[in-house]
């Protein structure tokens, strides 16, 4: 196995202090990702695909991140977490580390690009094709891409077209006679067209990049000039993805947020790569009409951009290029049932995507449309597919007479029209829509479903880690608990009460809910560790979740740390608590691991005296999901699901083929097996496990049958 140990972080400021900074943490993060593209036991196209997942992160960092840490640059003396320098320093320090993975990211995609050829795969371009080729290519272009296409002359005497930030644009320059006259020009590359076209012959197989098609054409986009050479050279623009709420009391919520999205399409540039063939010439205009500065915010690259596309990337129908394709399996309370809320009143149940089927939860909805006895179903969204099942189920429930709560989160960062979309959607189907306080963003994920059997309320509660998304649960890991247990169901319709009404007069004794208890119940948590190990108890905490930040808990762990909890995290994105300094966090330490699922389930197991508590929640421990939002955790309780959860820790935390080590040099280095360990890979293993448990359920069904 070839695998990269070296990150793309250099020795830096942060290493100083008693905290990472939250950006280069979260840099080593997408590092990790980038291994993923060079290790080569990941099959070809998944490597590409990581790619793909690597520069979409990356946009997002400089459209949110990096565009936080110029606005910083402008308040003179800002201090900045956990780096002893300063925000411009910072800024060029991100500049470094990026321009570094840059160079790795260039060298997988060769790699990759090579080992395909090997494999009867060609990569094809505008100067490679044959004349059969070009005549095949031509007959698409003029059939399914030229009427998509619009170039824009860049004219001096006309203002500078205002460009999309999630756009490919190819930057034009024509020339000609002796004077060696330049002309200028824009295409943004459509994407109502796929981004890859396959070639394919007897002989041989290849793809084209609509790019490369676009350039091999560009005489016919400019019939009417006649120029000695024409180019196009490949650049992608990046903005500031910040949402500025208007304070005009006259404009509802929802106007404020339709006039933000318009604006953010507008936002300051932060990001400009390019080719870096593309000619001086052409380069300075775009410069100079995009109002960037040279080696500042602009970053040489390759000819391609906009990677986002190779998540797409086709697969040739060869099943060695891509992971087996993976079903989720049935819930085994849930296994051939007919009713899952008969099994729900009988015993709490934990679901694990992608390993359990999402469609148990759209199943559950759609049998609430229709159960006589459900009252009402509330619901609370932050993300949504495009063409959601649940939200389907939902209408379905409302045109069954069932009284349709949907709280919906408008301010989810970039899917802010979709769930506009979907807001005026349910409005007309008649449920009920609210959108929560302005100025806290409601990122938990609960269901409650009333139900009046033999005149006593049953509330079937829902508590999840994730998205009530069917498309992100098939690769994203989540957990959700059902159950009608009283004190959480009771709880769980005040937080929908919080979200309609105030905050104030809101007490919560059982469920974690930001921001009302959730700091403090977490340094309450950790604060028994510490007691518990000074009396020299059992201590011990473990953690799963993607990001911690807050330097308050980070502080309570450290303390926790000296005075002799175990404590194990594993987390998948930012961590700015530094493990194993000597005198502060010896007793922490830290995996992460990457994987074909992308790791976003989130619990948390404190020691307790060898009485362990359990809970999952919807919140990281950053200071916005503490104090500026809602999110709600809950405890488990169920023994079977306590052993569940111990379970799927163990795996991870045994992981040694896809978890790295976070350490004080943020190096991630593989987390290599001891001669007396088995090389676990944890994503497979449960896999495995739960597949095992259904085939044993068959099993015991077929002997007694």
């Amino acid at each position: 196995m070839v695998k990269s140990q070296e990150s793309g972080s250099p020795k830096n400021k942060s290493h100083n202090v008693k905290y990472f900074n939250r950006e280069l943490s979260w840099l080593a993060f997408n590092d990790r990702v980038l291994q993923e593209a060079l290790d080569d036991e990941v099959p070809l196209v998944e490597r590409l695909r990581f790619l793909g997942i690597y520069s979409n992160n990356l946009d997002e960092f400089y459209r949110v991140r990096v565009a936080n840490v110029k606005r910083m640059i402008q308040v003179e003396d800002q201090k900045v977490d956990g780096y002893k320098g300063t925000a411009d320093e910072l800024y060029e320090e991100i500049r470094n580390v990026v321009i570094k993975q840059q160079r790795k990211f260039e060298h997988a995609y060769a790699s990759i690009l090579h080992k395909l050829k090997l494999k009867g795969i060609k990569h094809y371009d505008e100067l490679t094709v044959n004349d059969q080729q070009k005549s095949e290519l031509k007959n698409y272009f003029f059939s399914s891409v030229i009427h998509d296409i619009v170039p824009v002359l860049i004219d001096k005497k006309m203002p500078f077209p205002r460009l999309r930030d999630k756009a490919i644009y190819l930057a034009v320059r024509m020339e000609w006679d002796y004077k060696r006259k330049a002309r200028y020009a824009l295409i943004e590359v459509p994407n109502l067209v796929s981004r890859f076209y396959i070639l394919e012959s007897e002989k041989e197989k290849g793809v084209i990049l609509i790019d490369d098609i676009i350039r091999l054409h560009l005489a016919d986009i400019f019939p009417i000039f006649s120029f000695d050479t024409i180019e196009a050279f490949t650049f992608k623009f990046t903005r500031d993805a910040e949402l500025n709420l208007d304070d005009d009391v006259s404009m509802s919520f929802i106007e404020k947020m339709e006039k933000s999205i318009k604006q953010r399409k507008k936002g300051e540039p932060v990001r400009m790569v390019y080719d870096h063939r593309m000619p001086q010439d052409l380069l300075e205009m775009l410069i100079r009409s995009l109002n960037l500065t040279l080696g500042i915010n602009t970053i040489a690259g390759g000819k391609y951009h906009n990677f986002k596309d190779f998540m797409k990337f086709p697969d040739f129908g060869n099943k060695e290029f891509v992971y087996a394709k993976y079903k989720a399996v049935d819930h085994p309370s849930f296994h051939k049932q007919h009713s899952l809320i008969k099994v729900i009143l009988e015993k709490d149940v934990l679901l694990h995507y992608p390993y359990h089927r999402f469609d148990h939860v759209v199943d559950l909805l759609r049998e609430a449309a229709i159960d006589p006895k459900v009252s009402s179903i509330k619901i609370n969204i932050y993300r949504v597919a495009k063409n959601s099942q649940v939200m389907n189920a939902l209408v379905n429930a409302v045109r069954n007479g069932k009284d349709v709560t949907v709280v919906l989160e408008l301010q989810a960062r970039f899917d802010e029209e979709n769930n506009l979309s979907w807001s005026e959607r349910m409005k007309e189907e008649g449920a009920k829509v609210l959108y929560g306080p302005e100025d806290l963003k409601i990122h938990s994920k609960l269901i409650q479903i009333k139900r009046i059997s033999d005149k006593k309320e049953q509330l079937i509660t829902y508590v999840g880690t994730g998205n009530f998304n069917e498309q992100s649960a098939q690769v994203y890991t989540d957990m959700g608990l059902l159950t009608v247990d009283k004190k959480i169901a009771e709880e769980v319709h005040e937080v929908f009460h919080m979200m309609e009404h105030t905050l104030h007069h809101h007490h919560f004794k059982t469920l974690i809910v930001s921001p009302v208890n959730a700091r403090k119940k977490y340094v309450s948590l950790i604060t028994n560790e510490t007691k518990n190990a000074k009396k020299g108890l059992p201590a011990y905490i473990h953690m799963k979740i993607n990001n911690l930040v807050d330097s308050q808990l980070i502080d309570k762990l450290y303390e926790a740390s000296q005075h002799g909890v175990k404590i194990k995290l594993i987390v998948r994105g930012i961590c700015c608590l530094v493990p194993g300094i000597k005198g502060l966090s010896q007793n922490i330490e830290v995996l992460s691991v990457v994987d074909r699922f992308l790791e976003h389930t989130r619990f948390l197991i404190f020691g307790n005296n060898n009485k362990p508590l359990y809970f999952i929640t919807s919140g990281d421990w950053m200071e916005r999901n503490l104090d500026k939002r809602i999110e709600v955790g809950a405890p488990v309780q169920d023994k079977l699901l306590k052993d569940q959860i111990n379970f799927v820790f163990s795996m991870q935390w045994g992981d040694r083929e896809k978890a790295r080590i976070i350490d004080k040099h943020q190096k991630n280095s593989y987390k290599e097996a001891t001669d007396s360990e088995a090389v676990i890979r944890s994503q497979v293993e449960l896999q495995n496990y739960y597949r095992q448990l259904i085939e044993n359920l068959d099993s015991e069904k077929s002997s007694k049958g």
